[in-house]
């Protein structure tokens, strides 16, 4: 069972996490300099739907961990934490701010208050990005574990 649930969980991090951060990155650029609005909304979008998908990913990490009697390992729970960290970014700061941007239009604000926006947007999600790199960079190395290399 171990090994349907880690394929699982894998399959399920590169489907939708992948998705979300390639977007996410995207977005800020686009929403200041893409031609028409349709492609910041369409990146919005993939973010705010892959992220409830993605709630299957530290689902099945749990079963994983649990069919594989590590769920108590520092890696692992670092892992959850920092998964927990990276999911609250996106949903209480990245899909938010990408909505106010979507929302306010270039007519709403001034130009360089739509740039400081995109940018502090930018910043959070490279944040956000550096999370997701340092649970995978645990799940690989898994430093303290027993259950081989």
């Amino acid at each position: 069972m171990a090994k349907l649930f880690l394929s699982l969980h894998v399959l399920a991090a590169i489907l939708t996490i992948g998705p979300i951060t390639v977007a996410a990155s995207m977005f800020p650029r686009l929403a200041r300099t893409a031609p028409t609005p349709e492609t910041p909304t369409l990146l919005h979008r993939i973010c705010r739907s892959y992220a409830y998908v993605g709630a299957a990913v530290p689902i099945l990490g749990i079963a994983t961990g649990a069919a594989l009697g590590v769920l108590s390992d520092a890696w692992l729970v670092v892992s959850i934490v920092l998964t927990g960290v990276a999911a609250g970014v996106l949903v209480a700061v990245i899909l938010p701010g990408q909505g106010e941007l979507l929302e306010r239009g270039e007519g709403a604000v001034t130009g360089e208050e739509r740039r400081a926006a995109g940018a502090r947007l930018a910043m959070v999600t490279g944040v956000f990005n550096l999370l997701w790199a340092a649970v995978v960079v645990l799940m690989i190395v898994r430093p303290g574990s027993t259950t081989g290399v």
